[in-house]
């Protein structure tokens, strides 16, 4: 059994992990530290078809188990559906209203976790405050880096960039303009904003 040791690791990288040992293992023990992890885990084994056991050994430590359902069982990728392109809209530089400190994390990890899809987006699109997070300071420079890497598109409005002082120090994506942001997100067939 392929074992990980996710303690101290936060949302959502133990089931990140597990997703992939899932793709190369037929069963995956995880160590947690919290209840949190261990049901996004629950939630895992539904997704990918896999028996679930979780061992709570102390308010800090528990185990769970995914094991593929048949012996010979093999993980398929998420299947490619028709009209499976989508366009991800960032308008901020932190995810959600309420605490400013906590959206900041949550849309880095929303961005990190983005390079973890089997699908990723087509396009990203970053407007008005959203524009900070394509220049060479943002903490999701290496993560946009990677996406645009693997063939997604990244813009960031022109004027928006202008408006914070910001054109110079764009370090990923192309600039563009409204009526290119408008044009991209009537034809997509999804849009995500977090």
């Amino acid at each position: 059994m392929f074992k990980i040791d996710a303690l101290g690791k936060a949302c959502p990288l133990p089931v990140i992990e597990a997703h992939k040992a899932l793709k190369d293992h037929d069963a995956v023990e995880i160590t947690v530290d919290n209840e949190i992890a261990t049901e996004n885990l629950k939630n895992l084994s539904e997704q990918m078809n896999c028996a679930y056991t979780m061992t709570k050994e102390s308010e800090t430590h528990y185990t769970v188990t995914l094991v593929k359902e048949g012996a010979d069982a093999v993980v398929e990728e998420a299947p490619a559906v028709s009209g499976s392109d989508y366009v991800v809209v960032l308008n901020a530089p932190v995810m959600g209203l309420g605490d400013d400190t906590l959206g900041k994390n949550l849309l880095k990890t929303f961005i990190y976790t983005l390079t973890e899809q089997d699908v990723l987006p087509k396009q990203i699109i970053c407007y008005n405050g959203g524009v900070s997070l394509v220049t060479e300071d943002s903490e999701s420079l290496e993560d946009l880096k990677n996406l645009e890497a693997q063939g997604v598109e990244v813009y960031a409005c022109g004027a928006c960039l202008n408006y914070y002082g910001l054109t110079e120090k764009v370090a990923v994506g192309s600039i563009t303009n409204m009526f290119r942001i408008i044009e991209m997100m009537r034809t997509a067939n999804r849009i995500v904003k977090p």
